[in-house]
């Protein structure tokens, strides 16, 4: 497995990042742990976790993902050998959480030592931000609305909160996600005024459903190393085909959560037709192929999967080994002119 540097660190990271977020609900413990082992022996060494899941999130799942990581650590070891993120998520709806979640200075720390007591480790090598506290567009939001924000939390006080976590030897990086290029610029300079920690990657969404990170992101990325770990690359399995013509899988997360409806619609199901059809045409996975590409990109650090059954982990993981054609990526470029973003 072929690894990239995160961000500015010295630390190596597998090209493929294990996602861990259906542990806890579409997977048993041991299916995790199964999950775990193959991956691992594949080389990656890279996993990324969160205090919120499994997704959908719950009160009486949340939490299982990083007791099920946690479990992992504590019966296999090698602790040393991996590089383990996870997250903290902003404001929202689960009174479950904290009471009702911030990121603020205590409500940052209290979660972070949450989490290291589910993970049972005694640091975690990235602790990213899910979300910010701010009201703007991630998760799909379109249109813009400025609002009055007096009652977010100020980015200050939640950088100067995650460098507490990195002074004490919690965390020994720290990321962002779901972030703007607005967010990103000011995590950046009140990072280098202020001698704070500043973020070495950034967790949102790309696919070749998805590249608005190519608009306004991809240019941090490469000017101030800020790795992207990608999710969702295969637009909630969308990108395999097995959405196509109005099917319904019965264990696909469309099918089971219907709720989910970035990646639906018909704009996203003609783009993923076309790009079904190029693969098949050059003899290529349609998942794999869209894996593939994801992970081709420069400002890519890690790409990060996520399955429910090891046929699908093994195929994922798989992908890491493909280099497109110049070919396919004409093909691709060519679909993306007609499709250029058909789900935000």
């Amino acid at each position: 497995m072929r690894t990239r540097k995160l961000g500015p660190t010295d630390l190596d990271v597998s090209r493929i990042c294990l996602g861990s977020m259906t542990w806890g609900e579409q997977n048993s413990e041991a299916e995790a742990h199964q999950q775990l082992d193959y991956a691992v022996a594949q080389g990656i060494n890279f996993i990324d976790a969160a205090e919120m899941y499994p997704v959908p999130p719950k009160a009486e799942t949340q939490g299982r993902t990083e007791q099920y990581l946690g479990s992992w650590l504590k019966a296999r070891g090698g602790r040393d050998k991996l590089v383990i993120a996870t997250k903290v998520i902003g404001p929202g709806e689960f009174p479950w959480i904290r009471g009702g979640p911030r990121l603020d200075r205590a409500s940052v720390l209290a979660a972070c030592d949450t989490s290291l007591k589910r993970l049972q480790t005694d640091y975690v090598d990235l602790y990213q931000v899910h979300w910010p506290a701010r009201s703007t567009n991630y998760f799909g939001q379109l249109n813009y609305r400025a609002t009055n924000d007096r009652a977010a939390t100020p980015i200050e006080e939640t950088l100067v909160a995650l460098a507490e976590l990195v002074s004490q030897g919690k965390v020994r990086h720290i990321g962002i996600s779901n972030e703007t290029p607005w967010g990103v610029s000011e995590y950046l300079r009140l990072s280098r005024e202020n001698k704070l920690p500043r973020p070495v990657a950034i967790q949102n969404p790309y696919s070749l459903l998805n590249r608005s990170f190519e608009v306004g992101l991809s240019e941090f990325a490469h000017r101030d190393k800020l790795g992207l770990l990608a999710y969702s690359p295969l637009g909630f399995g969308v990108l395999a085909g097995k959405y196509l013509n109005g099917a319904r899988p019965p264990q696909g997360r469309i099918t089971l959560f219907p709720r989910f409806g970035r990646y639906n619609g018909e704009h996203a199901d003609r783009a993923a037709g076309e790009y079904v059809a190029l693969a098949r045409q050059h003899g290529l996975d349609p998942a794999q192929m869209a894996l593939a590409f994801v992970g081709s990109r420069p400002f890519t650090v890690s790409t990060i999967i996520g399955a429910t059954s090891m046929e699908q982990l093994r195929s994922n993981i798989a992908s890491s080994e493909i280099k497109l054609s110049d070919e396919v990526l004409q093909g691709i470029e060519a679909i993306h002119k007609r499709y250029t973003i058909p789900c935000p």
